[in-house]
């Protein structure tokens, strides 16, 4: 436990912050320290997360170092290189929500960038609403998005309107969640 402790707290990571990380993540207290976690930090670095951003990653989803680089880490940020997100965006978004690292590309993440593609955004407008906002490819659907564009509707905004919306300000999809 005192060699991952210490490395955590090498990264950057508070006392607070590395309690929180085991509690949040007992698995690393199985995992490899040299062969299994330490392998994630020059990958996340390597897309050009400072040392900061690695740190505020590992905080806030300590997941991210049990994740398989070749099995999820890898193929999420080919993704978002392949939606035409420059390296600086998907640090920004991993840094903003490691979540997105574990979501199912075929059942989460597609999904979402169909449906704002829908809404008439073009990929780097969508880079862009990820980039600034990557936690909206955690909300549902059914559930969230679209009541949230049907709220926005019900108040007299067209499709391209809603879709600039989304564009410039995309936290107005959980604003909208909290009115519906």
């Amino acid at each position: 436990v005192k060699p991952l402790l210490q490395w955590l707290a090498e990264l950057g990571l508070t006392e607070e912050q590395r309690m929180k990380a085991i509690a949040k993540c007992p698995r690393m207290l199985q995992s490899s320290l040299e062969a299994s976690l330490k392998p994630h930090v020059p990958w996340m670095a390597g897309f050009g997360m400072d040392g900061s951003q690695i740190a505020e990653a590992i905080a806030s989803y300590p997941n991210i170092l049990t994740l398989s680089l070749e099995s999820n880490l890898q193929p999420c940020v080919q993704w978002m290189s392949g939606l035409g997100m420059h390296d600086s965006q998907i640090a920004k978004a991993i840094a903003r929500f490691p979540q997105t690292c574990g979501l199912n590309l075929e059942t989460s993440l597609k999904p979402r960038v169909q449906w704002m593609s829908g809404l008439g955004m073009d990929d780097s407008q969508i880079a862009k609403a990820i980039a600034s906002f990557p936690d909206m490819l955690t909300f549902s659907l059914e559930a969230n998005l679209k009541p949230s564009v049907q709220w926005m509707s019900g108040l007299g905004l067209d499709d391209s309107q809603i879709a600039k919306a989304i564009r410039v300000f995309p936290k107005c999809v959980a604003v909208a969640l909290r009115r519906t």
